[in-house]
């Protein structure tokens, strides 16, 4: 056997956590680098459903599945959708309790849960990547913009959709989708708006309608997400969450003139508006020339709009190359061998979730997506 390469992951999300618990439970060292300053330095986002055949697959590989299915929400599984003029419901998934199979985890409870697997001062927090170097042995040394230097032989992109490793690999960055979800926040949703969580349930709601949407999600502990979805057309060179920069309820309000009532309370009942998400993708079968001892995962990959498969498929993707890694008697082969796989893998999904996004935002919305869950439910 080969010795063992000397590991950096670049990203302590769920995917870069999950490499490393993997390979830490077979007794393989690693070390993360996150740019962010600590685990609690920034709101994670909100609830995931992970899906049975790939994130609770990938935590089962971790050994962490059991600890999971003790705090995931698998109450909180419904999905409606209803029409924008009257809120009445134009199909639905209620799964019956203890048929769903992909109960919701917050962000964070889900950071938590795989940080406590692994060996503590695992991820060196405070290290943004600013530049990869590879010496003439092939070994790589990363540059972080705190000025510190560490060289690796194998360096895993898990870093997200403006990833800092892909560079190294090649000269392809996430395109503007032409949609901006602009979010809002609902605190204590049961106690003080009764009717607007009675309206969302126990889940998801979706509203859409010409290119246009409201979403609602449940996450735990009372709290609510909302994301009111806009085309949004930038100047030339603008960056689209500075064309809505400043916006506020009331400006929100009427670019949703029309919309029946009862949604309208997910904005104007809405605590604050929190963020602006211009949402972006990768091209669907992106490829690159592989490189060794360099390589990708999730988001850095094959970054995907929301449609809730990208979390999945990053934490699938991160247990995969740690298996193969640590049952290679070869490991830069093993490393190329799973590229090929997660490529192949990847981009008939990555179609899928363009087409489905765009069936949500398409002008005749929701006709696309009321067809698929109720051929989903046949």
């Amino acid at each position: 056997m080969l010795q063992r390469p000397t590991i950096a992951i670049i990203g302590a999300g769920p995917a870069g956590l999950t490499a490393a618990s993997i390979l830490q439970r077979h007794n393989w060292k690693t070390v993360i680098f996150e740019a962010e300053s600590s685990a609690l330095a920034r709101d994670q986002g909100g609830t995931l459903d992970l899906h049975a055949d790939t994130g609770q697959l990938a935590l089962e590989k971790a050994g962490l599945l059991p600890c999971f299915n003790r705090i995931a929400r698998h109450e909180d599984q419904d999905t409606r959708v209803l029409d924008y003029r009257s809120a009445m419901v134009l199909a639905e998934d209620l799964p019956a309790p203890g048929e769903g199979q992909r109960p919701e985890i917050d962000r964070h409870a889900l950071r938590e849960l795989l940080l406590s697997s692994i060996v503590p001062e695992t991820v060196q927090w405070d290290h943004r990547l600013k530049t990869i170097t590879t010496d003439a042995n092939g070994r790589h040394s990363l540059n972080f913009e705190n000025g510190k230097t560490e060289c690796f032989d194998l360096v895993i992109g898990a870093d997200g959709a403006w990833s800092r490793v892909r560079p190294a690999l090649m000269d392809v960055q996430p395109v503007y989708t032409g949609t901006t979800f602009v979010e809002l926040r609902i605190d204590a949703i049961d106690e003080r708006h009764p009717a607007i969580a009675g309206m969302i349930g126990r889940g998801t709601i979706f509203a859409l309608h010409a290119g246009m949407g409201l979403i609602a999600q449940r996450n735990g502990n009372g709290h609510v997400r909302v994301y009111a979805a806009i085309p949004v057309v930038p100047a030339k060179g603008q960056r689209p969450d500075v064309a809505l920069a400043g916006i506020n309820r009331n400006e929100l309000l009427k670019r949703f003139e029309g919309w029946s009532e009862k949604l309208l309370k997910l904005i104007s009942d809405a605590d604050a508006i929190a963020a602006i998400r211009p949402i972006i993708a990768l091209p669907a079968g992106l490829r690159w020339v592989h490189r060794r001892g360099i390589t990708l995962v999730g988001d850095a990959a094959h970054l995907m709009p929301p449609v809730g498969v990208g979390v999945n498929l990053a934490m699938l993707d991160a247990a995969d190359l740690a298996e193969a890694l640590v049952s290679a008697s070869d490991w830069p082969l093993a490393v190329e061998q799973f590229e090929t796989m997660m490529q192949n893998r990847a981009a008939s999904i990555a179609e899928d979730a363009a087409s489905g996004f765009a069936d949500m935002f398409s002008q005749d919305a929701p006709a696309g997506v009321v067809e698929h869950m109720n051929s989903r439910r046949a």
